[in-house]
């Protein structure tokens, strides 16, 4: 039994992948969303043999998450770090997780990424108690420096 896969199959597997992606965060079904668009358009115009819709499929969706993960996101994620990221962050306010010892910090999380990051570590001059929201007053490295707003 010999299967074909007409351009349109991969144009529908590929826009059902991409709105997959809307459910699915792990930001990885979208390429091989793309790559099946990709071998769609590609078929419209050069009809191939399965086996050759298959590798190109494969391959161009490697190449879309590597290019996207190698590439792409660790520019964006530089962008983030900017001076002007930080001074955008000043006043966010997230719930305290973890609470700061004598040698630690305490954890704080919050529900949008601040920086690209859900959880940071975060140091206070007041005492503190879990489920506390504190706001960023000032971004100092790695660390949160923070109030409490009453």
């Amino acid at each position: 039994m010999d299967i074909q896969l007409l351009y349109w199959h991969w144009l529908v597997l590929g826009m059902l992948l991409v709105v997959a992606e809307i459910f699915v965060p792990s930001f990885t079904v979208l390429w091989f969303g793309l790559g099946a668009l990709l071998v769609g358009v590609i078929e419209m115009v050069v009809p191939m043999s399965m086996t050759i819709q298959v590798l190109v499929w494969t391959v161009s969706s490697v190449f879309f998450a590597v290019g996207w993960f190698k590439l792409i996101k660790p520019k964006m994620t530089a962008a983030n770090q900017d001076s002007q990221a930080q001074q955008s962050a000043i006043g966010e306010s997230g719930l305290v997780v973890k609470l700061p010892t004598e040698s630690t910090l305490g954890t704080m999380r919050f529900s949008t990424p601040i920086l690209d990051r859900d959880e940071w570590q975060f140091s206070c001059d007041v005492t503190v108690e879990l489920g506390d929201r504190l706001h960023i007053q000032e971004i100092s490295g790695q660390t949160l420096v923070v109030v409490r707003l009453d």
